[in-house]
């Protein structure tokens, strides 16, 4: 019984990452079970690997899981850092980290025996992408750099003409500073599927992640697929918003998809100012919640952020403090 009880208040040291209805219903169970044992401490918690994301673009995503990842690191802990925005990385730019590379990323792209092809055409009917040409009755002209590899021009072609190659589509690098380990992935220039990229590092985090206390992984901006795709490796999420009308929007957004993902979530406000608590409160208030940290306005957070000093304030410090368990 007293195991059952153990597990249970594990769950709930966390139950700010529960959607609403699954927090009142934890709540109760948890006020059962310190009547029963006569509890008054909650055990340390089950989050390792928390998303840092929100749906605007340039809100301070990257400069909170930065200060973050280094903050855990400062205090002793094992800290992957992961930078997850293919298509721009900067997580190595902020903290002055050179970046080794891990290994290639490769999709699959369509190949063709032009000996078997009878130049029907057929297979760039079916071609969403448009990677597919084929004019008056003429051999396919093929662009690589348009393929998804989503298959339909293979499975299309009645010659069996078409098979598989592939191509480069990306990189995932490696390094460590400030005490912390890096993984950063990148999108080749002129590709357009980032999820790809994402996806295999993903793969390394999964792989990788019982060697560390706790990994931090910085989305892209948005709601997309490649956002999705590195959440999806996330047991919560902190989501960064700005107090602006446009921030609130994208806030919405990026909540209503943790919450369909049932990915639980925190909400923290960057470059806070009084006075300007109702744009964020409006959209937070509506999962049953509180604004859970703000990250002030602040002329010396801008000039370490230009030096490429990580941000150290107590808004940091509290993320830190309830991650260790200490809220």
């Amino acid at each position: 019984m007293l195991g059952l009880i153990g597990e249970i208040s594990s769950l709930l040291k966390n139950q700010r990452f529960l959607g609403p209805k699954k927090c009142k219903a934890f709540l109760r169970v948890s006020r059962f079970c310190s009547t029963l044992c006569g509890a008054t401490t909650i055990e340390s918690g089950i989050m390792k690997v928390i998303g840092v994301t929100g749906g605007k673009g340039g809100t301070g995503k990257s400069t909170v899981a930065c200060a973050l990842a280094v903050e855990l690191g400062r205090r002793g802990r094992k800290v992957l850092l992961c930078d997850m925005d293919a298509d721009c990385p900067n997580d190595h730019l902020l903290l002055g980290i050179e970046r080794k590379r891990r290994c290639m990323v490769y999709q699959r792209i369509a190949k063709w025996d032009f000996d078997k092809c009878d130049n029907c055409g057929k297979c760039a009917l079916v071609c969403r992408n448009n990677a597919i040409v084929c004019v008056g009755g003429n051999a396919p002209m093929f662009m690589a750099k348009q393929c998804n590899g989503c298959g339909a021009c293979v499975i299309e072609c009645p010659r069996k003409a078409i098979s598989w190659d592939k191509k480069v589509v990306g990189a995932v690098y490696n390094g460590r500073g400030f005490g912390v380990d890096l993984l950063s992935c990148e999108l080749e220039i002129n590709e357009p599927v980032s999820e790809i990229v994402v996806a295999k590092a993903c793969d390394i985090v999964s792989e990788d992640k019982g060697k560390y206390d706790y990994v931090i992984v910085d989305t892209a901006a948005g709601t997309h697929c490649d956002v999705i795709a590195a959440l999806g490796v996330c047991d919560a999420a902190l989501c960064i918003t700005e107090p602006t009308p446009l921030g609130a929007h994208d806030l919405e957004l990026i909540c209503r998809l943790l919450s369909r993902m049932d990915v639980g979530f925190e909400v923290v406000v960057n470059r806070y100012e009084k006075g300007r608590d109702e744009i964020a409160d409006k959209v937070v208030s509506m999962y049953g919640k509180d604004v859970f940290a703000k990250v002030p306005y602040s002329k010396k957070i801008m000039m370490d952020y230009s030096n490429g000093v990580p941000v150290k304030h107590k808004s940091i410090d509290k993320i830190a403090d309830w991650m260790e368990g200490s809220l």
